[in-house]
């Protein structure tokens, strides 16, 4: 079997976790631990990392007290996928969940592995988006409300609210919205009915009544910013009255293949105008208004921790970004930083002695959550691809992978799909379809507006990268690479099984 790390840092890793890992947790009880989910919310869009217009003060306080991982990413960038790999601990190319298809859970999943380490676990808001409900994936208590659901907690209250309101989903494409297009305007109803603000209320009850002798593991997950775009007035008015970024311009779309109505289900489309301030709007307006609320949940959250004298972590992530008019795209699927690069912050309190405003540019991925959070609450752990954060928390320099692999299925259209490599400083893609690659420099080109691997001084680099991605796939049932050269034209299977799970860094990654 192929390994993925070196020898040395798999040495490094192990010192790091038997001089000081195990020895650490046992001076504290569990941690008390908050997962903060939006959906489809992009990593740049955080003012802490200088966000032209968003202001997100409640999240910039969690960064400043913890770490920013700022190369955070997806590995699979629509929500069926990133969700099982964030339940799982497995890269899309172990579990073969590679695209927009669901696929039974056959492991163990992160509160199912809390919840044998004694958690309450506890999921308020979005549902997972898996075959399997709340409860079957290990979560104790479960109070839904996801948007577009007619017959959940949210839209019961929301019905009742509303005698008009006979079914949620239609009653918002009355509006004029859509829960994939960009178009946007403010909440017609009291702020009381918004759903961010219905998730913050029903999760701060969970933190009022579940008793403080137990730990607790509470998911709040939010359908925002992913559309339909209609945060509060106050929200999308301010954010119409100010100065929005441009949308990223490649130099290498061909903007005249590129229409105003959209193609490919939406997903290619040249969103420019009003038309995008409105969408950039509504999406930027939901952002704030979930930072707004989260300020008294995280302090209720805290507090208990401490009135219980145990610790207390709280992360912010979301499963996906969202393009956004970048580049001629809207929605998600795509190996670009405004769909795969993703918020991920994590705080910890004082006694757990991490240090304040760190940030880590390694590449990272939501397949590293679950051993991070098992070794916080010194929990059995699955053999997962993820690697535990928790030495990197503590401020150990160590090498957490070299480079991560994310790819995405056919989704909207064939060309659509790809794979990925990065080691956060390159990005490299390559598109099954027809061959298409592009390299990009992630420091001194954030924003992929300019494509070295039309350049021949690059040539060099731009083989170097080929060559990890034909190691990487040699081994897949589509037939992409045959070990010495990546082909084009190979079809994704319907649900591939997978492959053989590779070893990588990380104190709870053993291979079967």
């Amino acid at each position: 079997m192929r390994k993925l790390f070196p020898l040395a840092v798999l040495g490094v890793w192990s010192l790091v976790i038997g001089l000081g890992g195990q020895a650490a947790d046992r001076q504290h009880p569990q941690p008390d631990i908050l997962l903060i989910m939006p959906d489809q919310m992009r990593g740049d869009c955080l003012s802490i990392v200088g966000h032209p217009a968003v202001q997100t003060p409640t999240f910039d306080g969690l960064a400043r007290q913890g770490m920013l991982f700022r190369r955070a990413y997806c590995t699979v960038p629509s929500c069926i996928p990133a969700r099982y790999a964030l339940l799982t601990g497995l890269f899309p190319q172990t579990s073969g969940v590679v695209g927009f298809r669901e696929k039974p859970i056959d492991s163990a999943t992160m509160p199912q592995v809390l919840g044998n380490a004694g958690y309450h676990t506890a999921l308020v808001g979005r549902e997972m988006h898996q075959a399997a409900n709340a409860a079957q994936l290990g979560y104790q208590q479960a109070v839904l409300g996801s948007t577009y659901v007619s017959d959940d907690e949210y839209a019961t209250v929301l019905m009742q609210a509303v005698p008009g309101i006979k079914d949620v989903r239609h009653w918002v494409e009355s509006l004029g919205l859509s829960y994939n297009h960009w178009q946007a305007r403010a909440w017609p109803l009291s702020n009381e009915l918004h759903p961010t603000t219905w998730v913050m209320t029903q999760a701060r009850r969970v933190v009022a009544e579940v008793p403080q002798e137990r730990p607790l593991f509470l998911t709040a997950s939010f359908y925002a910013p992913h559309p339909p775009l209609f945060p509060p007035p106050a929200y999308f008015d301010a954010y119409l009255e100010k100065e929005l970024p441009a949308a990223a311009r490649g130099d290498w779309v061909d903007w005249n293949a590129l229409t105003h109505e959209g193609t490919d289900g939406g997903q290619r489309v040249r969103l420019e105008g009003e038309r995008l301030r409105k969408a950039q709007a509504g999406y930027f307006g939901l952002i704030e208004h979930i930072d707004h609320e989260a300020a008294p949940l995280i302090a209720e959250f805290r507090a208990r921790s401490e009135r219980a004298g145990r610790p207390w972590v709280v992360l912010l992530t979301s499963d996906h970004g969202e393009m956004l008019g970048d580049h001629g795209y809207f929605r998600k699927c795509e190996p670009l930083e405004g769909s795969a690069n993703i918020p991920l912050i994590i705080c910890g309190s004082p006694e757990l002695g991490w240090g304040a405003s760190q940030r880590c540019l390694q590449p990272v991925c939501l397949e590293d959550l679950l051993p991070t959070l098992a070794e916080l609450a010194a929990a059995k752990c699955p053999p997962v691809d993820g690697a535990s954060l928790v030495p990197v928390l503590r401020g150990a320099e160590v090498a957490i992978r070299p480079w991560l692999h994310f790819e995405h299925a056919p989704c909207y259209s064939q060309r659509q799909a790809f794979h990925a490599l990065t080691d956060g400083r390159c990005k490299y893609i390559w598109r099954p379809l027809d061959g298409r690659e592009n390299l990009f420099d992630l420091e001194r080109d954030p924003r992929e507006e300019h494509d070295l691997a039309q350049d021949a001084s690059q040539q060099s680099l731009l083989q170097s990268w080929r060559a990890r991605l034909v190691e990487r796939l040699a081994s897949r049932p589509e037939g992409f690479s045959d070990g010495r050269q990546l082909l084009a034209g190979r079809r994704y299977l319907p649900l591939q099984a997978g492959v053989p799970r590779q070893p990588v860094a990380g104190p709870n990654a053993r291979p079967h």
